[in-house]
């Protein structure tokens, strides 16, 4: 019997076997803590996962799909894209979290995928001038309020490639999820704005080369574009579209959703006035409105500092004091941020930052990320 080592091929040939999937995969993967791990016990699968079919021993035992992963992977390296899995600390943290989470990810470009303040911005393909307006403004407005924010699209025709230009235009990192393969930009006449986002964000995809654009595949990367994001905003938006189904992957996710209200009769207004009506998105007129409702506003040194020195009064153990310590120097942080910095194993953090809640020291925002009280 084979055993198997490299993590990225594991991880990519994993989805692609017959009767496996995104959903199975993702499973898999938790639940026995590495790809490796899946090929290497997969004589025990169906013991281990009551319900999978026995020949998924026979499925995993395949050639030819390794073949075309080493292909992938060195098409990867030949053009300085990134594989990133599960295991890797350049995951997109909050998307780990989804149960229907690719197990592996190509990226090209420079942003963090784990940047404190993400959000996603998306739309109709048919944009109106007042959609691409408050696009702009937006995005002007958020560059001065949280200038480390990454900003989240498709990068389709109308709203998603507004989101994209006007984070470039105000110096914000963005990212492009795509339905394809990195070996290819479509639509074909963003392949300009692509190649900015390069050097000021980058382009993202669970696709294999030689991928087709499909409709399927579009369908299937927004919930890379809503679980990748603190919070998804829809701008325009018919009675259906892809956007919608974005928002509702976000409400799925317990993630914030935000719609832009539009005049009663506009069709491209509709949807976003039935997410609000409903109750699946809180209205947003402003950047400043998003801020305050994240949770997102700078607060006064001062008082953090008193308010940390008040609670230092409680009885913190050594760990818990650290955690209050990196907090108060860097202010709010992700999870995986506090794990890496303090040296603390993440299920240990996780009881550390829950203890800290319930003295009143730690506030938990969306997305894994923490501050103090």
């Amino acid at each position: 019997m084979n055993t198997y080592t490299d993590e990225r091929l594991c991880s990519l040939v994993l989805p692609q076997c017959a009767g496996i999937g995104t959903i199975v995969a993702f499973r898999l993967v938790k639940e026995l803590g590495s790809a490796t791990a899946v090929f290497n016990r997969r004589e025990e699968l169906p013991a281990l996962f009551p319900g999978l079919s026995k020949s998924v021993v026979s499925v995993l035992d395949n050639p030819e799909a390794f073949r075309r992963a080493e292909q992938e992977l060195e098409f990867a390296e030949k053009n300085r894209i990134t594989c990133i899995t599960l295991m890797d600390e350049a995951y997109p943290s909050r998307l780990r979290n989804c149960e229907d989470a690719p197990v592996a990810l190509f990226f090209k470009g420079n942003a963090d995928l784990n940047r404190l303040h993400v959000i996603s911005i998306v739309g109709t393909r048919r944009a109106t001038d007042y959609g691409r307006q408050f696009c702009e403004n937006f995005l002007h407005d958020l560059a001065a309020l949280c200038p480390d924010a990454l900003v989240v699209s498709g990068l389709a025709y109308g709203i998603d490639v507004c989101a994209h230009r006007g984070a470039l235009a105000n110096n914000l990192s963005t990212v492009a999820v795509l339905g394809h393969g990195l070996d290819r930009i479509y639509p074909a006449s963003h392949r300009r704005t692509a190649i900015e986002m390069l050097e000021q964000g980058g382009l993202l995809t669970e696709y294999l080369t030689g991928s087709l654009p499909d409709r399927y595949n579009f369908v299937q990367r927004n919930r890379i574009v809503a679980g990748m994001s603190d919070a998804t905003i829809v701008v325009e938006s018919a009675a259906k579209g892809g956007s919608l189904i974005t928002a509702d992957l976000a409400n799925s996710y317990n993630r914030d959703c935000f719609a832009v209200p539009g005049r009663i009769g506009d069709s491209c207004s509709e949807g976003c006035n039935r997410l609000i009506h409903d109750n699946k998105a809180a209205l947003l007129l402003s950047a400043d409105d998003l801020v305050k409702a994240m949770g997102w506003e700078p607060r006064n040194a001062r008082e953090t500092v008193g308010n940390v020195q008040r609670s230092l009064f409680l009885d913190l153990s050594e760990e818990e004091a650290l955690v209050v310590r990196i907090l108060m120097e860097r202010g709010e942080l992700h999870i995986n941020t506090l794990v890496v910095t303090a040296d603390i194993p993440v299920n240990r953090m996780s009881a550390l930052l829950f203890e800290l809640e319930m003295k009143g020291v730690v506030r938990a925002l969306a997305g894994g990320v923490y501050r103090l009280v």
